[in-house]
């Protein structure tokens, strides 16, 4: 009897397929970010990492071809962007930027049952999420935590810790965050209560400002005053301090209200969550000639890690490289990860396959430990670097006893 297996070939990956995003020659998955807008730092760092990772690699002989589309980080555009590129039929969405353009993006994805994977978002909204969905990334809930948990460790007290965020999905998941730590440090009532009313208003950007002790702006504006302002509210009606200010917002936003904050000789320590950007916000707290007291989590291995990953990105990235497109680069080899597995136990290349190839699993990649056992999210990798000499160092314990002087810790 005549055996295709004899001559070597899989039958399921030379037939032509009638999934979505596979044809003969290639695969191809699509991504929505910034590209033009205000915050395209973050896009462009992402698309960077993501095609350098898919440079040149192919599966089961098709190309694999990253299609991205501009959303400018606004929700009208990304439903917009995302149709496209459903109608372009791609297999998989990877590498979306941003919460509120993946809120407005995952619906449609649900509703096609398209898989979204690695977005740049440590949001709530996607853990676990309705849909196919899986997270590289750490949530923003564990790098608020991660940072509140330190400065609590080294004196500052439940009420010294205040906020400024963006007044919208992303910056609330901050926000819930921060609530939480303070929640397991049995911070004070009054401050929770005022967190859980600010996380409670409804609508598209409510007038949260003058509410507790958090100042918002609207996402792509960088007006601060208004924040700053309902930050000394705070203080003024509690009779309290703000010391650590966490801020959940993107970098040009982030970096004029810590200027701002100067400007007013704040004593502050702030801090801020990696999807502000670490290479652009580090660009936009110098131009305002920033140089201390800032702390960032990363959710990626630092710069001069040994890892094989990191080492892989940096030499395809070059003059590319950073701690955004990093993760890009590290979605891709998970996107590729998922793929070969399949090439390699010779299953179709679907999408539900593609989802139970890593759904359930734990692995390797490239040394970073990847572990989807027990939820839709890889990586709980939380680094703390802080800003010294113009680039961002791991964050020593010494740090926050400098910045954190005994009479700044008595009870107010």
């Amino acid at each position: 009897m005549f055996s295709f297996l004899a001559l070597g070939i899989s039958l399921p990956f030379t037939a032509t397929y009638a999934e979505d995003g596979v044809t003969d020659n290639e695969i191809m998955i699509g991504g929505v970010m910034d590209l033009e807008g205000r915050s395209s730092g973050l896009g462009l760092g992402m698309k960077a990492g993501i095609e350098a990772a898919l440079e040149g690699q192919t599966v089961a002989g098709r190309k694999v071809r990253f299609l991205a589309a501009n959303d400018s980080y606004t929700p009208e555009k990304t439903v917009e962007a995302t149709q496209k590129l459903i109608e372009q039929k791609v297999l998989a969405f990877a590498g979306n930027v941003g919460t509120p353009t993946s809120k407005a993006a995952l619906p449609l994805l649900e509703q096609h049952k398209i898989p979204a994977v690695g977005f740049f978002t440590g949001a709530g909204l996607l853990r676990p999420g309705k849909g196919d969905i899986l997270n590289f990334r750490a949530s923003y809930v564990q790098e608020t935590k991660a940072v509140i948990s330190k400065a609590l460790q080294h004196g500052i007290p439940a009420s010294g810790v205040c906020a400024y965020v963006q007044n919208d999905a992303y910056g609330m998941a901050g926000v819930m965050g921060i609530r939480d730590a303070l929640q397991d440090a049995k911070g004070e009532p009054a401050t929770l209560k005022a967190l859980d009313d600010i996380l409670a208003m409804e609508g598209e950007e409510p007038a949260r400002n003058n509410k507790g002790p958090v100042g918002v702006y609207a996402r792509n504006t960088f007006i601060a005053r208004d924040g700053y302002d309902s930050l000394k509210a705070w203080e003024k009606q509690q009779g309290t301090n703000c010391q650590l200010i966490v801020t959940v917002g993107t970098y040009e936003s982030i970096a004029r209200f810590v200027a701002y904050a100067h400007s007013k000789a704040e004593p502050w320590i702030f801090s801020a969550v990696s999807f502000t950007g670490a290479d652009s916000f580090l660009k936009a707290l110098s131009k305002f000639d920033v140089s201390d007291r800032v702390v960032m989590t990363q959710v990626v291995p630092l710069p001069d890690s040994d890892l094989p990953i990191v080492q892989e990105a940096r030499q395809a990235l070059g003059k590319e490289y950073g701690y955004v497109s990093q993760e890009g680069y590290i979605v891709g080899k998970l996107l590729l990860h998922g793929l070969r597995k399949l090439e390699t136990d010779s299953k179709p290349l679907t999408r539900s396959n593609f989802l139970a190839a890593i759904k359930g699993q734990s692995f390797d990649l490239g040394g970073l430990n990847m572990d989807f056992s027990n939820d839709n999210q890889g990586s709980d990798l939380v680094v703390m670097t802080v800003l010294s000499q113009d680039k961002w160092l791991t964050m020593p314990d010494s740090a926050w006893r400098n910045w954190v002087k005994p009479s700044e810790t008595k009870t107010n």
